[in-house]
């Protein structure tokens, strides 16, 4: 699905499933990183205007999510609590930058890319868990049918900006492959705790 090269194992479902109330805090968690990261990069780069506007429109349907996500734990009776340390985007993350030309406008596009694996994850992670929760009739399913449908857009949303970024899109489209393939090695020691890239 998108540009991962190592699908989720299905039984993360299940994994997930048999502990809504984990998976949902920390996916309400993971929106509230999704639009932090997606202002930080926007107030970082105000001299692309075109950059810091699309990043601010992600930001606030990532927050519009975590709203929602709220809203689920609070009619629950959750408590949202602390996030936990995110292991596989800092991995991500580290993967990146032990690879990255050390300029600002290529740690910029690696931003972007990696925001775009993140979310292309989500995205393969909420169709499972969409067809989990349908099978099962919950009335949740719709949410995360919703959401897979998002995740895909804010993937897309960020290549693209990534590619304009660079002004290269072979060089960016080689980039987000070999980042993918980073991404590949690091999900597969993952996919076990009931957590959205757990």
């Amino acid at each position: 699905m998108l540009c991962l090269t190592l699908p989720t194992d299905p039984r993360w479902a299940d994994v997930a499933l048999a502990d809504l109330p984990a998976l949902l805090t920390d996916h309400a968690h993971c929106e509230m990183k999704a639009a932090s990261n997606a202002l930080s990069l926007a107030a970082r780069w105000p001299s692309l205007p075109r950059l810091a506007r699309a990043l601010v429109d992600l930001a606030e349907e990532e927050l519009r999510h975590f709203r929602a996500l709220l809203d689920v734990i609070e009619q629950r009776g959750l408590a949202l609590g602390k996030p936990e340390t995110d292991v596989y985007a800092s991995e991500l993350r580290k993967a990146a930058s032990s690879t990255c030309a050390r300029n600002a406008k290529a740690a910029l596009i690696d931003r972007l890319l990696v925001g775009a694996i993140i979310e292309a994850r989500s995205c393969e992670r909420f169709r499972l868990l969409a067809d989990g929760l349908a099978a099962r009739e919950h009335e949740l399913a719709p949410l995360y049918e919703e959401l897979f449908a998002s995740e895909a857009r804010h993937y897309r949303t960020l290549v693209d900006l990534a590619v304009e970024v660079a002004g290269d899109e072979g060089a960016t489209r080689g980039r987000l492959a070999e980042l993918a393939r980073a991404e590949g090695e690091i999900a597969g020691r993952l996919g076990t705790a009931p957590a959205v890239h757990g």
